[in-house]
């Protein structure tokens, strides 16, 4: 509706058409407040005053609110099967977000020749186990090498299979580029 169609709705020219007619859409809502706010309604104990022609439709133009946008839905947390499979995978996310280079393969070749993917394995006859530090866990680490090699959002448990692949790959990487490069003990 243009600003000279409003004054034509009605029979005599208020002071509130007037201002549209001048000021537009924006005069007439500050208009059409001030026609509010001068008959006294808003806040007294007064009866309340007639709405005019123009605030009704002041009003029926606005646009509605707004609505809030709903929460984002929490992130989906991987589930991890507590086998083998499981332990890789996690340690492997876990490894990719601290840049440390392994993969699925490297990681199940060494576990599998070190200590047949028993999570528990320990080794008390080779050369660490004769000065008094066997090696412990899935890639048959030693404690020295957890403890200084440990990642950050593992356990400290060198028994925890996610936190012992993960030391482990970190020491790989650091002393082989990889443990995709392990091809022996190491």
């Amino acid at each position: 509706m243009s600003k000279r169609s409003i004054s034509h709705l009605f029979k005599r020219e208020t002071p509130v058409a007037s201002v549209a007619r001048t000021a537009g859409t924006a005069g007439l809502v500050l208009a059409a407040f001030a026609t509010i706010a001068s008959t006294g309604a808003a806040g007294s104990n007064a009866a309340p005053a007639v709405q005019s022609p123009e605030i009704a439709l002041v009003a029926h133009s606005l646009p509605a609110p707004i609505a809030k946008p709903a929460p984002l839905p929490a992130p989906i947390v991987p589930l991890y099967p507590d086998n083998l499979d499981g332990w890789i995978r996690q340690a492997l996310d876990i490894l990719h977000a601290h840049n440390i280079p392994a993969s699925y393969d490297g990681i199940m070749r060494n576990v599998m020749r070190e200590s047949t993917g028993n999570p528990r394995a320990i080794n008390l006859y080779d050369s660490n186990a004769a000065a008094g530090i066997p090696s412990k866990g899935l890639l048959q680490v030693i404690d020295p090498t957890f403890a200084a090699y440990h990642v950050e959002g593992t356990s400290f448990d060198i028994y925890d299979p996610v936190a012992n692949i993960a030391a482990a790959c970190n020491y790989a990487a650091h002393r082989y580029g990889s443990m995709d490069n392990v091809n022996s003990s190491y």
